[in-house]
């Protein structure tokens, strides 16, 4: 799996202590002008100095929001939720509120978004159910709008989630996988690194990392070469992919068979993931096991 950044710590100060400035010329308090003042803040949230509240936003009680992020009007944050740096969240987002689980017991989880960050128009993410556990969303992802991400679900980084997609619960998206709207994602399923899943399709099972999937039922139709030529693969990175794919989903060897000799000779570190993805899909225990090929 990639590697998730860690939150940026930011300086933070409870609402409560600046939500006051004095206006000189006056001589009277006046609003913080990052503040609109139609936004209702709980005392105890904490938001850097240079964070901007929109019209109408509702920011709860443990909440916590880093530098130079923007909440936009009609945005409501509950928590316990950390939001790191640079972020925009645009109108209608909900961010933080409980789990919509029935093992849900009201116990005390967690929403944690990194930094950079593009959150648009009425997109939910749910906090996770167990007490302790945190759905979380690495940096510099767009989640497009009306996206649902579910309880306990973990987005990693430079992901790009289409509007209307539906992640259910504890679903594991690794780095730079692009998600084409209007689909749902059943509950644990991964999606692998630099996937490309096609929009309207039906995800039921693991999407293996560099492949394009599509369909109801979903199928692995190929590699996908143009989202790995731009992510800037060499061209030696990108034969080595194209031949473990051809040995995994194009020859005449059993899946188990190939996967095993994919496992002895892959040196290379595209061909480890991808073979390492398909052998923990197809074993490990709560994995939904992989997508099949069109073959």
């Amino acid at each position: 799996m990639g590697k998730l950044f860690a939150l940026v710590p930011a300086p933070i100060i409870p609402h409560s202590e600046r939500l006051m400035l004095t206006d000189n010329r006056l001589g009277e308090a006046t609003l913080s002008p990052s503040i609109h003042p139609t936004a209702i803040i709980h005392p105890q949230a904490q938001l850097h100095a240079t964070v901007q509240v929109g019209a109408f936003s509702v920011i709860g009680e443990k909440v916590t929001i880093g530098a130079n992020t923007v909440i936009g009007p009609h945005v409501v944050v509950e928590g316990p939720t950390e939001i790191g740096t640079g972020n925009r969240i645009f109108p209608g987002a909900v961010i933080g509120c409980e789990p919509q689980d029935l093992k849900y017991k009201g116990g005390e989880s967690w929403v944690k978004i990194g930094n950079d960050n593009q959150i648009r128009e009425y997109v939910t993410i749910n906090r996770a159910t167990e007490e302790g556990a945190v759905t979380r969303i690495g940096d510099r992802n767009l989640l497009m709008a009306y996206a649902h991400v579910a309880h306990n679900c973990v987005i990693e980084n430079e992901v790009i989630i289409a509007n209307s997609v539906a992640l259910a619960g504890h679903i594991y998206i690794e780095s730079q996988a692009r998600i084409s709207g209007v689909l749902g994602v059943h509950q644990f399923v991964h999606i692998g690194r630099l996937a490309m899943v096609g929009g309207m399709s039906r995800i039921e099972r693991d999407v293996p990392p560099f492949t394009i999937v599509e369909g109801n039922p979903s199928r692995v139709r190929s590699l996908n070469l143009i989202g790995l030529q731009r992510s800037g693969m060499s061209a030696e990175d990108l034969s080595a992919l194209k031949q473990a794919f051809r040995l995994i989903y194009r020859s005449d060897t059993p899946y188990q068979q190939a996967l095993e000799e994919l496992g002895r000779s892959a040196a290379h570190p595209y061909v480890q993931h991808f073979q390492q993805f398909l052998q923990k899909s197809s074993h490990d225990q709560g994995r939904r096991g992989p997508i099949p090929s069109k073959k």
